[in-house]
């Protein structure tokens, strides 16, 4: 399983059916996956509020990244909401997708959480520390161990899937866990509570909508439909999240009340702050996806260097 999986069970009957009824022809729409994570749900919310164009773009619902992906392998889908570590892993695989915009920046969305024993990050020496295998938490992992002044053999790591975050750290199977929105907010309202966030590392962690390059060349005027829903959405979201919490709140598996603390840690960032990131050949972000790279490639993620060429395509932002 993949980051921001934790509703992939619970779902799976559901996106089963989903992606089966997308396995037709769908004519010009361009089909487009997202799954449960409060960044990817902009595109939902547009859908409800009645601006998605849905003669352009199909919008499926997915119960997982690795549903999405598979989908996008066999080309049952053109596109779907992704992390950059797993737009790079795709690509390393042979499938060729193209980022075209970043729809979240995490900023304390992610973090590593801790059990009542624990208070400073100095305390997880000789820890058990939960992390799900993915660049993400491979990321987060390095930076909070940097940060408490510990080598990565002076904890121990458990592989954990994120639909069992919850239920190893209310066991007590381990120590702290390297977790994530809307988990994040789950458990800290259990009583764990923080030791190290994203807020410490901006810029590292991103989510993107990225898509196969061949639907770029054949329904371009399909993409930028995508693209201004999402944007349009994310307007009317921080006009009056309160008011549009309880639309969002079924698939993120939490009450109304509760969705705008799973967005706190997020930012969601305009087309201006897009077309900054995507300008001078999208230096910035290319800069972030080498780094990202090395980190996976540390990790054992990755066999080599990603292929940066193409990545990213800023004509639609």
């Amino acid at each position: 399983m993949n980051r921001r999986e934790w509703l992939a069970r619970a779902l799976s009957g559901a996106g089963a059916a989903a992606l089966a009824a997308c396995a037709g022809p769908i004519e010009q729409a361009l089909s487009v996956g997202i799954h449960p994570f409060p960044g990817y749900e902009m595109l939902s919310l547009a859908r409800q509020l009645g601006v998605f164009d849905e003669g352009a773009v199909r919008l499926i619902e997915t119960p997982s990244a690795s549903a999405s992906l598979r989908a996008l392998a066999s080309a049952v889908m053109e596109g779907a909401g992704l992390t950059l570590d797993e737009v790079l892993t795709a690509r390393s695989q042979g499938l060729d997708l193209v980022v075209v915009c970043v729809v979240d920046r995490s900023l304390g969305a992610d973090a590593v959480l801790g059990g009542p024993a624990l208070r400073t990050l100095a305390d997880l020496a000789g820890c058990r520390i939960g992390v799900e295998r993915s660049a993400t938490g491979a990321v987060m992992l390095d930076a909070a161990l940097a940060a408490a002044g510990l080598a990565p053999g002076e904890v121990r790591l458990l592989s954990i899937a994120s639909d069992e975050h919850v239920a190893y750290f209310a066991a007590g199977k381990i120590d702290a866990l390297v977790t994530y929105d809307p988990l994040r907010t789950r458990l800290l309202a259990s009583g764990a509570h923080e030791l190290f966030s994203s807020r410490a590392i901006p810029d590292r962690i991103v989510d993107t909508l990225a898509l196969r390059r061949e639907a770029l060349a054949a329904k371009p005027r399909a993409v930028r439909a995508l693209v201004d829903a999402h944007f349009a959405a994310r307007d009317a979201w921080l006009a009056a999240p309160a008011a549009r919490a309880a639309a969002i709140a079924p698939r993120l598996g939490l009450g109304a009340a509760q969705v705008p603390a799973a967005f706190a840690g997020l930012e969601l960032p305009d087309r201006g702050f897009n077309r900054a990131l995507f300008a001078a050949d999208a230096a910035k972000l290319e800069a972030l996806a080498r780094e990202l790279g090395a980190v996976m490639l540390r990790a054992g993620l990755l066999g080599a260097r990603p292929d940066l060429r193409g990545l990213f395509d800023g004509r639609f932002v």
